[in-house]
């Protein structure tokens, strides 16, 4: 398994060092890297997570199983962050910012990873995942926002951030449709598989592009905190609560994977909008990335 990880990880590690080389060297105009996020967000990533549900054979994965383990650990995590937050000695929007760096994660590359180690149920797998994992991690960091954040929320604005994502949206209409026994007209199943496609490689550019590494020196503890939960009690929690209710397997290995996931780019965004300490969870974002390229092998050898 460790050598399957590393081998589906490498890819991983060299696009997003040349998203850092193209954005450092200016090979591309700055404007090119929003556009390009926003086109894998909106349109090529929930390509592939329409298509790789619609094609695969979803009947004969733990839905179920997998669902639970990945809400219950979030939650478990998300409670410790709060109780840990004595400790950490920041502010509320800094404390938003480790509390996503705790429980938020990378797309792209749980979806390459995902894809590489199981080429036949990855994609499909990687779609259920974020399906359960995005509104789940949405919904605890909005409301962590209107408690500690600088800008005060509605239910209203809660519920619609968690309704219109995309990648929620894409997986629920896949599985609606494969469940529907709905086929795709000639045509439209290349196509849609031909975006999912590109949605890889340009998102794990946009990875690398967005990185920023100033402020992980300014706050080292946060940075710390937030790190140990994200690639230690976050993969401890999944696994206690596989074992518990009997996810084994690709699924398994799978949600492991998507907890031990660096947290996304998307995040320094959401603290920018809802008050919270962006510059931290730049810093955060950077250091996990860099550390994932370790602690996502280390974790599977350890617990698998």
């Amino acid at each position: 398994m460790t050598t399957q990880v590393l081998a589906a990880l490498s890819p991983v590690v060299l696009l997003i060092a040349l998203g850092v080389l193209l954005r450092r060297r200016r090979f591309l105009d700055e404007r090119f890297w929003p556009q390009a996020e926003r086109l894998s967000y909106f349109i090529l990533l929930p390509s592939l997570f329409f298509h790789g549900l619609v094609t695969a054979e979803i009947e004969a994965l733990p839905i179920a199983e997998l669902t639970l383990t990945l809400v219950a650990a979030i939650v478990v995590v998300a409670a410790l962050t709060l109780a840990a937050r004595p400790l950490m000695r920041i502010d509320g929007p800094g404390f938003t910012s480790v509390f996503q760096g705790s429980i938020r994660f990378n797309n792209y590359v749980g979806v390459t990873l995902a894809a590489g180690l199981f080429p036949e149920n990855g994609i499909a797998l990687a779609a259920i995942c974020n399906a359960v994992i995005v509104p789940t991690v949405n919904i605890l960091s909005v409301l962590v926002f209107a408690r500690h954040g600088t800008v005060r929320l509605g239910l209203r604005r809660v519920a619609r951030q968690v309704a219109t994502n995309p990648l929620v949206l894409a997986s629920l209409a896949g599985i609606a449709a494969k469940a529907a026994g709905l086929q795709m007209p000639p045509g439209i199943g290349p196509a849609m598989r031909s975006l999912g496609a590109a949605s890889l490689p340009l998102g794990l550019l946009c990875v690398g592009a967005a990185l920023e590494f100033a402020g992980a020196r300014r706050w080292i503890r946060p940075v710390a905190i937030a790190s140990m939960l994200k690639f230690g009690a976050m993969p401890l929690a999944t696994m206690a609560v596989a074992l518990l209710v009997g996810l084994s397997g690709e699924a398994l290995v799978t949600a492991l994977v998507f907890q031990v996931l660096p947290t996304a780019s998307s995040s320094y965004i959401l603290a920018r909008q809802l008050g919270g300490d962006a510059p931290l969870m730049a810093g955060i974002t950077a250091v996990q990335t860099v550390l994932a390229v370790a602690t996502i092998p280390l974790v599977l050898a350890l617990l698998l």
